[in-house]
C-alpha cells in the first residue's frame, strides 16, 4: 500500500509540469553513456514516448562519439579533438555519417517502436534542415613573455551553422511521430559536415523556440572548482568558469550552446546526468533534477527548493540514483 501511495504521490508532483508544458516543444541532446548501457537506452525510450503519450513534442538530436571512436579505431584512423571538437578529415567524416546517420540514429528510432511509439529518423540534410560552413576554430596559446594569443586551428569538415529550417521538425513533430535528428550538414554547395551535437541541439531549439533545451552528458553537472556540482549558474558565472579553466575541455562547448539557446530564446537550458534511469522524466516532471541549470540572470540569491521528502525523492532515492539539485522557479 505505501508504494502505491507514493507513485500516487509522484503522479500528483507531476500533474503541474505535465499542464504547463503540453503542446510545448522539449528538444533533448542524446549522448554519451546512455546511449550505450541497454538500461538507459530502453529508459530514454520510454521517457520520450512519455513525453509525447502525454501531449509534449520531444525532439530528439542525437551524437554518437564512442560509437564514432570505436568504427574509427577498427579502420585505423587516428581521431584527436580540439575542444571538445573532433577534427574531421575526408576519411573521418565518411564514417562518421555512416555512423550517425545510419547506425545510431536508425537504432533509437528501433528503440522508440519498441516501446510503443512512432519515430522518424533524419538528418540535417534532409529538406536542407542544416545549412553550414566550415568552422574557424580559435585556440587561445601562451605567446613570448607569457601573453596571450588566438590561433587559427584547422580542424577539417566540422560546420558552424549558419541556418536552421525548422520545417521539417514541425511537420514531423505534429504527428503521432518523434524526429530523431543526426547533427550532419551541408553548405551551399553540398559539401558534408560534422556538427557537434550539442551546437545542434542547442540551434534546432532556438528555431524551435523550445520551452526546454536538456543536454544529456556523463557527468553529474557543471562542477565549480572544488568538484561540487552548481545546481544553478548564470550564464555570466559560466563564462567566467571557462575563462578560467574551472569548465575545460567537452564541457566548455555544451555551456556555450547552453548560453547561445537561451539568448536566442529558449526558456530552459538543463545540462543533466544522463546515466541516471529516466533522467528526462525527473528533470521535467519533478522540483528535484539530475545536474545543472544554466540561467541567463544572476544565480547568486536564488534559494534552493528541495523536493523533500517527496515520493518522487524516495523513489530515485531507494534506487540510488537521482542526485538531490535545486531548481529556479517551477522549472
Amino acid at each position: 500500500m505505501n508504494e502505491a501511495i507514493a507513485k500516487a504521490d509522484v503522479l500528483l508532483e507531476a500533474l503541474p509540469f505535465m499542464r504547463r508544458f503540453a503542446g510545448r516543444t522539449i528538444v533533448i541532446k542524446y549522448g554519451g553513456h546512455a546511449m550505450l548501457d541497454e538500461r538507459l537506452k530502453s529508459g530514454f525510450a520510454e521517457d520520450v514516448v512519455l513525453l509525447k503519450s502525454l501531449g509534449l513534442h520531444p525532439v530528439i538530436v542525437h551524437g554518437g562519439g564512442p560509437q564514432i571512436e570505436e568504427a574509427l579505431k577498427r579502420h585505423g584512423i587516428e581521431t584527436h579533438f580540439v575542444r571538445g571538437m573532433r577534427v574531421t578529415d575526408a576519411a573521418t567524416m565518411e564514417i562518421v555519417e555512416m555512423v550517425l546517420g545510419g547506425q545510431i540514429n536508425k537504432g533509437i528510432v528501433a528503440d522508440i517502436h519498441n516501446h510503443g511509439g512512432k519515430a522518424i529518423g533524419i538528418t540535417g540534410k534532409d529538406g536542407r534542415m542544416m545549412v553550414a560552413e566550415k568552422l574557424e576554430m580559435r585556440v587561445e596559446e601562451k605567446g613570448a613573455g607569457g601573453k596571450k594569443k588566438y590561433v587559427l586551428v584547422d580542424i577539417g569538415l566540422v560546420g558552424k551553422i549558419t541556418s536552421i529550417n525548422t520545417e521539417v521538425i514541425e511537420r514531423i513533430a505534429g504527428t503521432d511521430f518523434i524526429p530523431v535528428i543526426a547533427p550532419i550538414a551541408t553548405d551551399e554547395e553540398g559539401r558534408t559536415y560534422n556538427v557537434n551535437g550539442d551546437v545542434a541541439a542547442a540551434e534546432i531549439a532556438r528555431g524551435l523556440k523550445a520551452a526546454k533545451l536538456i543536454l544529456l552528458t556523463d557527468v553529474a553537472g557543471i562542477k565549480d572548482a572544488g568538484g561540487k556540482v552548481q545546481p544553478l549558474l548564470s550564464a555570466a558565472e559560466a563564462r567566467k568558469q571557462v575563462r578560467d579553466g574551472t569548465i575545460a575541455s567537452g564541457m566548455v562547448p555544451k555551456v556555450e550552446c547552453a548560453i547561445d539557446a537561451l539568448e536566442g530564446g529558449v526558456s530552459q537550458v538543463h545540462i543533466i546526468d544522463g546515466r541516471v534511469k529516466h533522467a528526462v522524466l525527473l528533470e521535467i516532471f519533478t522540483k528535484q533534477g539530475v545536474g545543472t541549470e544554466v540561467v541567463l540572470g544572476t544565480s547568486s540569491g536564488k534559494r534552493a527548493q528541495k523536493a523533500g521528502g517527496s515520493a518522487a525523492t524516495s523513489v530515485a532515492a531507494t534506487k540510488g540514483k537521482a542526485a538531490k539539485k535545486a531548481k529556479e522557479g517551477a522549472a
